[in-house]
């Protein structure tokens, strides 16, 4: 099915032209997962909201809430300069039609491709959301070393205009970022995507067996490789729990694992793979302890969100973005990247005490509750938008 611009302008009761926000997103699951909540929120606002994203298999769920959608065959993968290009100038002609009052572009590629796009176009304001600093940031490959080399300085200057305003997800991104010369007054801290409360409800587990969950993309730098070999060590060591892999494997990244290796994995019974799930607040009232053992640079994972809301402990590496949500020692634990025996022994002082299991879940559903809650986040980011526009 094809999606395009529904046009006409929306107005509110009383007749007043009502602002036009749009959404600039690379596939249509990450939206659905992470901002359609707030895009709802954006209506209810007054705002009347356009998707531009690659759609899958949530346009028709997207069109049904009230969100113009558009679908641009975008490509998360990078080296593909003409792909770029084409979807550069097709986003430019978007903006040129619609006439957006607010462009929100998440995460790197899109704010990079959507800024570029503004500079085209006289579009008002401009809200760029930095997701963590990902792969680009991240990786030693010198392929992606001189293209970092190249794409940093021209991703400050975007990030500096005079009408732009960055969302920063954690502390250590706005640090860096700031550091590396981001202007400190167009940068605001909103700590991740929020989680929906009433989906993710608190619940006690009722496992005979505890059962160890990592659930994220299979991407090596999630951790999954630790993950198992710290199956394998708390096997070994007489624990006996099942670990479990919820995700699927990510053809457009370079970092994902193969089918037959978790395949593999499975066959050996070391770790159970359930593949993708949509409905995820049954999946994490299955786990005992949810893992993240990732050394991607984060912006706030939100499995770990969800973890905690749904009153799981949680385990996760010492990193930018996972230290916002987990407090070691009070609603999980915290160890060092890529050792698998740290973990080992993370699991395993969990897994044989199920009071700790409780009580740590008790105290990350009331921090989720006060910090990161969907309607907190949401109310901070059409405050954001409206101080923009008032300015």
């Amino acid at each position: 099915m094809g999606y395009s611009y529904v046009s006409g302008m929306a107005r509110t009761l009383d007749g007043v032209k009502s602002k036009k926000i749009v959404y600039l997103i690379s596939e249509d699951w990450y939206f659905y997962s992470h901002r359609f909540d707030l895009a709802k929120a954006s209506i209810k606002q007054g705002y009347q909201v356009t998707l531009i994203t690659r759609v899958g298999q949530y346009g028709d769920i997207i069109t049904k809430a009230g969100i113009n959608l558009i679908d641009v065959n975008f490509r998360r993968a990078v080296g593909n300069p003409l792909a770029d290009l084409i979807v550069l100038f097709r986003v430019s002609g978007i903006y040129r039609k619609i006439k957006p009052d607010i462009v929100h572009h998440v995460s790197l590629k899109p704010i990079l491709i959507g800024s570029i796009a503004c500079l085209f176009n006289s579009v008002p304001i401009v809200i760029n959301a930095v997701t963590g600093l990902g792969n680009l940031f991240l990786s030693g490959n010198k392929s992606t070393a001189m293209l970092r080399m190249l794409v940093k300085p021209v991703l400050l200057s975007l990030l500096n205009r005079r009408n732009s305003w960055v969302i920063l997800q954690n502390q250590d991104d706005r640090k860096d970022l700031i550091a590396q010369g981001m202007r400190t007054e167009c940068s605001e801290l909103i700590k991740g995507s929020g989680v929906n409360l009433e989906r993710f409800s608190y619940s006690v587990e009722s496992n005979a067996i505890p059962v160890i969950m990592l659930a994220a993309r299979m991407l090596r730098y999630k951790g999954i490789g630790e993950f198992v070999e710290a199956a394998r060590l708390c096997v070994k060591g007489g624990l006996k729990a099942r670990f479990v892999l919820v995700g699927d494997v990510d053809s457009e990244n370079p970092m994902s694992l193969t089918r037959e290796d978790l395949e593999q994995w499975h066959n050996e019974g070391i770790v159970e793979w359930w593949g993708h799930h949509n409905d995820m607040p049954d999946v994490m009232r299955k786990a005992s302890i949810v893992c993240l053992p990732t050394y991607y640079r984060e912006g706030l994972p939100k499995t770990l969100l969800e973890a905690a809301a749904s009153g799981r402990p949680v385990i996760a590496t010492d990193v930018p973005g996972c230290r916002e949500i987990v407090i070691n020692e009070e609603n999980g634990l915290l160890v060092p990247v890529k050792n698998a025996e740290r973990l080992a022994r993370a699991i395993t002082r969990l897994a044989e005490n199920k009071q700790l299991r409780i009580k740590m879940g008790e105290f990350g559903r009331k921090l989720v509750e006060s910090e990161f809650s969907v309607d907190i986040i949401n109310r901070r980011t059409l405050a954001l938008y409206e101080r923009a526009l008032s300015s």
